[in-house]
């Protein structure tokens, strides 16, 4: 089958489209066809191979982690999906691989794609909805009246948790940039700063949760706009004992974390308040959830722009530029409808 391959992590030709051996399929297994596959910025740092101590893939390997499609065939004790079900998938992390035509997948990983959306519409939502779920609801407890603020409002993961958070009655602050200003505040943002002009760190005060997608110094700001008690969830790093611990990681890996996070643990500490490492898991159920939502009209997908297979390199770097409002698709399968939301909030 045509897949994109990575063949050496960091490479100059940063990887290349050819073929690959058919999915195997184990007896949980459910073997889809791609229609199309989200990118995300996971995708290029693992490309990048700065993954490879927490995410120790074997080369030559499949890249994508997002996927919508079709299901081809399901393993002996498949019970919830049948062939000709439309489906969507964040793949567990260990058996990644949606840049492909065909993809086995855990039935446990798996849920019936909401139905109003297109199969560009749901590949966009897996692992930015997952993260924004397991982030605000299961890690941070989000409470109506609460309030959070999501750093980075109009991105893949921002633009979704902005969403979800006031699905759940939060208020919900955000930065973005000038252009973008009315556009965040249409998915639900009470207070919008631009990044260009204001600080956050001057704006925002006594806040129950952070959710942090930039890391590096904006993870010291975070802290300050937290009231003791207050949640920092970061899901760019660094990652923390915990997560190590989760992991199943090895002493070394372990200490590893523990120093990268030390400095942020110990601000955290010494302001009462906690900070956590988010590296989200695959998860069906919760994936069943947010179908549930979205064909309620409470989530909707957020998409940039889509691009043909042959140009996931092109689609990859865009990704990388830091450009895209929502998510970027790639789509795999021909003749498929025009997303409706397609360069939804383009400037």
């Amino acid at each position: 089958m045509k897949a994109f391959i990575v063949d050496r992590y960091n490479s100059r030709d940063g990887g290349r489209i050819g073929e690959m051996p058919e999915p195997e399929l184990l007896e949980n297994d459910v073997l889809v066809e791609v229609r199309a596959a989200g990118i995300n910025l996971l995708d290029s740092k693992i490309r990048k191979g700065e993954f490879k101590l927490i995410l120790p893939y074997r080369l030559p390997l499949i890249l994508g982690n997002d996927l919508a499609g079709v299901v081809l065939r399901v393993g002996s004790r498949v019970k919830r999906f049948k062939p000709g079900d439309e489906v969507y998938s964040r793949p567990n992390k260990d058996r990644i691989g949606s840049f492909a035509e065909r993809i086995a997948v855990d039935e446990a990983d798996l849920a019936m794609k909401p139905k109003a959306f297109t199969m560009e519409e749901a590949a966009s939502l897996p692992l930015v909805a997952l993260t924004a779920w397991q982030a605000l609801i299961e890690r941070a407890g989000l409470q109506k009246g609460q309030k959070v603020f999501i750093q980075a409002g109009s991105g893949g993961v921002g633009s979704i948790a902005i969403q979800l958070a006031k699905h759940l009655g939060a208020t919900v602050a955000t930065t973005t940039s000038t252009a973008n200003i009315e556009w965040v505040k249409s998915l639900g943002a009470d207070v919008v700063i631009d990044y260009k002009k204001d600080d956050f760190e001057n704006v925002l005060h006594d806040y129950d949760v952070v959710l942090d997608s930039l890391g590096g110094k904006t993870l010291a700001k975070s802290l300050r706009v937290l009231k003791p008690g207050g949640k920092l969830i970061g899901i760019a790093g660094p990652p923390d004992p915990a997560f190590a611990k989760e992991l199943g990681a090895n002493g070394f890996v372990r200490m590893v974390m523990a120093l990268l996070s030390f400095g942020i643990r110990k601000q955290a500490k010494a302001r009462d308040v906690t900070y956590s490492f988010l590296f989200m898991r695959a998860d069906g159920d919760q994936l069943g959830k947010i179908t549930s939502l979205a064909d309620s009209g409470k989530i909707r997908p957020i998409l940039d722009r889509t691009y043909p297979f042959d140009a996931v390199k092109e689609a990859l770097t865009y990704v990388e530029s830091g450009r895209a409002k929502g998510k970027v698709v790639l789509l795999l399968k021909k003749g498929e409808p025009t997303s409706t939301y397609e360069n939804e909030g383009t400037p």
